[in-house]
């Protein structure tokens, strides 16, 4: 075991009894439970309960658990001020903190319990990296809020409440009782918004055991499911069961396949990016669009659709969606010990609304397309099942902004109209830094009932809870002299998804003289991890992710 360097001590094991650790406890796995427990984000409330079965299944099944503890970031209490600069970031630093405690004490495996956006593939990214035994274990959804009979979600009942409440639609009264009610306690927010793309990813990719993505925060199943998972590291270390045995180019493959047939978040081409880098593989962003293409979207899910994740945990989970879609995945071995083609054949779809059959999907390709063009030449991502059928193509004149805060002032001050096309640039890796999510805009586009009328560009991201035609991405970027740098207000921009095209209509000589005469503007931050992470950050093209 990785741990006898440290057993073999005499002065180390002095130090390990002293934590607690019997002599004869010493003789079994050392199993490290990086669990991202806080007070600060919802997601990540109850997972006291969740260490505390993960740690008896470790010790039921013949290790010792050491618990270690990781930042946390909430994007939606982060988002729309400085907070978001660190969100993206922190993945990094995930990532970095699993490999200095998981190398520094020598663990012989790992248990990652994680919920929310930049936490899960953070952890990911860390298994790939270190290869030894690790299993993931994300803490659940939330339940669905709900206020006068009617079901909430964070995004519709909040975020596009608020740009509504602001235009005299709703009052205040009913404003702050969706506040009150649409996040009705612990889990990831109840749509397929990020976490729950990543936990869903997770479990595709095979670092999950079966029901893990979508087994309810508040659910007897997850602590049964934690504890399982807790007893199955145990075997994985004896059976020297490592991440990159599982996480191949098969995985990722399926991986892709089920977020797209389940409508999952633009943010997931960033991360199973950055995750698959680590484990030495390279996923180009058109594969993503190769895949899309070819997998139907099977579900309606929030933003996009109608149904929330208890709906899709009740209808049957991950395991019923490979079900229908088990033709086209590829087999593969995953930590339950079963392979890909096995949980698929298990699968049962117990709703055939909520989970559709590829013969009667709810869109013909999947979530996610990727355009190209002279404004975007590595590629911009779009979710176009939440883009409605008149918005797939469309030609407006730009409203450039070089920050989401202007952007923002700007759409709520009424300035933005039926036909314009919002840019927000210099919010990418490099210029926000670190990318910030856009659902403010997003949302407060939606609110005022401008999603069928106004498109939305940007170098930076979307939350997995964005909808409408917001195309984020766009690469290079701004800070890195692409070609979104160089737009003015007025310009003709054409988008096409259907074609995958994103284009300024000026001609090839007046973009090359516009980009001779450009600036590189001054970094935000001149001190502090952000000033270093702007300087290592890649594009997002590669997945944000830092220089080597």
């Amino acid at each position: 075991m990785r741990s006898d360097a440290l057993k073999k001590r005499a002065p180390i094991r002095s130090l390990i009894h002293a934590t607690g650790v019997s002599a004869k406890e010493m003789k079994k796995p050392f199993i490290g439970l990086a669990s991202s427990f806080t007070d600060l984000v919802p997601g990540h409330v109850d997972m006291r309960s969740l260490e505390r079965a993960i740690e008896k299944g470790i010790h039921a099944g013949g290790g010792v658990a050491f618990t270690f503890g990781l930042p946390a970031i909430c994007d939606g209490i982060a988002m729309g001020h400085k907070g978001m600069h660190y969100s993206l970031p922190s993945r990094e630093l995930i990532a970095d903190t699993i490999e200095s405690v998981a190398e520094a004490h020598q663990l012989d495996g790992l248990v990652l319990l994680t919920a929310c956006d930049k936490i899960t593939p953070g952890m990911l990214m860390a298994a790939a990296r270190l290869d030894i035994p690790t299993i993931l274990v994300t803490a659940g959804p939330m339940l669905a809020g709900c206020y006068k009979m009617t079901r909430l979600d964070l995004v519709h009942d909040t975020f596009e409440a608020e740009a509504a409440y602001k235009q005299g639609k709703i009052g205040k009264a009913d404003l702050d009782n969706l506040t009150l009610n649409a996040c009705p306690g612990a889990g990831s927010c109840s749509g397929m918004f990020t976490a729950n793309t990543m936990a869903c990813a997770g479990e595709a990719l095979g670092m999950s055991l079966p029901y893990c993505g979508t087994s309810l925060a508040v659910s007897s199943k997850k602590k049964m499911i934690a504890y399982e998972s807790g007893q199955k590291i145990v075997e994985l270390v004896e059976k020297h069961v490592t991440p990159r045995k599982i996480m191949n180019m098969r995985a990722f493959t399926n991986a892709i396949r089920i977020d797209m047939a389940l409508g999952g978040s633009t943010n997931a081409v960033l991360h199973l990016t950055a995750i698959a880098r680590e484990a030495g593989i390279k996923l180009p962003v058109e594969l993503f669009d190769e895949i899309s293409k070819a997998t139907p979207h099977i579900t309606s899910l929030r933003p996009g659709g109608d149904h929330f994740m208890e709906d899709f945990e009740h209808a049957g989970g991950v395991p019923a969606a490979m079900r229908v879609l088990q033709k086209m995945l590829l087999d593969n071995p995953t930590v339950s010990g079963l392979t890909i083609k096995q949980i698929a054949a298990a699968g049962e779809v117990f709703d055939k609304e909520i989970i559709r059959s590829t013969a009667n999907p709810y869109h013909k390709e999947g979530s996610l397309a990727v355009l190209k063009g002279n404004i975007a030449p590595e590629g911009g991502v779009v979710k176009q099942t939440a883009v409605s059928a008149k918005m797939m193509k469309f030609a407006g004149r730009a409203k450039v902004f070089d920050s989401e805060d202007a952007a923002q002032k700007a759409i709520l001050g009424g300035k933005v109209k039926s036909g314009d096309v919002v840019v927000i640039r210099y919010e990418g890796p490099k210029g926000g830094p670190g990318m910030r999510e856009m659902l403010y805009p997003t949302s407060a586009i939606a609110g005022m009932g401008l999603s069928d009328s106004v498109a939305l560009i940007t170098d930076g991201r979307f939350s997995g809870g964005s909808r409408g035609p917001c195309i984020g991405h766009v690469s290079p970027e701004a800070a890195a002299g692409g070609p979104i740098a160089i737009l003015k207000d007025g310009d003709i921009i054409e988008i096409d998804i259907p074609n995958r095209k994103l284009n300024v209509k000026l001609s090839d000589t007046e973009i090359n003289l516009r980009l001779r005469q450009w600036k590189e503007p001054k970094p935000k931050f001149e001190s502090g991890w952000l000033a270093r992470y702007q300087k290592m950050v890649t594009s997002a093209s590669t997945g944000a992710v830092l220089k080597a």
